[in-house]
């Protein structure tokens, strides 16, 4: 008996209905890899495992991943938006005041208990976003030593 092999990207690609280029692959991989990245970012990384690649092919092909459900799209409000490849389990957001940076926080009950709204107004729910907001560590570090 053999263990069951986690599919390949490009097997993934494949199973959500998108054609598999090696743009996509290295997206993909990028993403899930990088934690919550902006679109430069994911670019300059995908350029440099396959070499050019235009910007509006990055917006393409991250618009067809968050469309199938493979990369998710987080927006905080006055930044720029940030993928990444946690989806599925409705976490939730913190972000930095200071430097915008964003990590996962995951609901304190362990399950979605926030898609179940005190009043749905007739909506089917399949996802909630909860940003928290704050300041991170390194910022509040060197908040408390520029102080005087």
């Amino acid at each position: 008996m053999t263990a069951a092999r986690p599919p390949t990207t490009a097997e993934e690609l494949r199973g959500a209905g998108l054609r598999v280029t090696a743009a996509r692959v290295a997206l993909l991989e990028t993403v899930r890899a990088g934690g919550h990245l902006g679109v430069e970012a994911i670019a300059s990384q995908v350029r440099d495992r396959i070499g050019h690649v235009s910007l509006q092919a990055v917006y393409e092909a991250l618009h067809a991943l968050t469309a199938a459900g493979l990369v998710r799209r987080v927006e905080p409000a006055g930044s720029p938006a940030r993928f990444e490849g946690r989806v599925g389990d409705n976490h939730h957001h913190v972000v930095c005041r200071s430097c915008g940076a964003v990590a996962d926080v995951d609901c304190p009950a362990g399950e979605a208990h926030c898609l179940t709204a005190s009043d749905d107004h007739g909506f089917v729910i399949d996802e909630a976003e909860v940003i928290y907001w704050g300041t991170c560590p390194a910022c509040t570090t060197a908040h408390r030593s520029a102080a005087p």
